[in-house]
């Protein structure tokens, strides 16, 4: 069985109403649902039960995240819905930290109970592509998306979950470049969920 919980991370600011991330939520469901998922939602802005959000990640097998990034993360709301779900998941997502009190000093993080459990990232930058993996870049320096995401990985990876790669809308605001996007996102869920 396919099971699919949708996260859409957007918080509504000013300059950013969130209708590209909702778009691109709207065409994971229809695309996850023709590969055969079943799907539950959440809009992180229109407010959430943690034991409701606890038990779809429980339900769910593959976990898809569709946010915008602001300054360089995923929006304070959802680092709130991280904060608040998966510390109630101690003990259905996780066992602890994955240490033993007789070797204190290995093993931190390996205490995921989600082995078998899959996760995405999909996100929207302002940012250009050619901002990332360019060391003579002056921002990122050489670094990439997923660096940029590195914590965001390590939650779902201290839970013992295994990342499928992730998907980006760059230069959304000043170089926008959305069919072509949509039709990426296509073929980025059909090849990678």
């Amino acid at each position: 069985m396919k099971n699919a919980l949708v996260i859409n991370t957007h918080h509504p600011y000013e300059s950013s109403a969130g209708q590209l991330n909702a778009a691109l939520v709207e065409l994971a469901n229809v695309y996850l649902a023709e590969k055969g998922y079943e799907l539950q939602n959440t809009k992180v802005r229109d407010g959430y039960d943690i034991e409701q959000e606890v038990e779809k990640h429980l339900w769910a097998n593959f976990v898809f995240v569709q946010g915008p990034v602001n300054w360089m993360g995923f929006p304070w709301s959802f680092k709130k819905y991280q904060d608040e779900v998966y510390s109630a998941a101690g003990g259905l997502l996780y066992d602890g930290d994955g240490r033993h009190r007789a070797e204190a000093d290995s093993h931190y993080g390996s205490g995921g109970l989600g082995q078998g459990k899959k996760y995405m990232l999909s996100l929207t930058f302002n940012a250009p592509r050619a901002a990332f993996g360019d060391p003579g870049q002056y921002l990122f320096a050489g670094k990439g998306v997923d660096d940029l995401f590195f914590p965001s990985h390590m939650n779902f990876r201290f839970m013992g979950m295994e990342p499928l790669e992730t998907f980006v809308c760059y230069d959304v605001h000043k170089n926008p470049d959305i069919e072509n996007d949509f039709e990426r996102f296509r073929n980025h869920l059909y090849q990678h969920a």
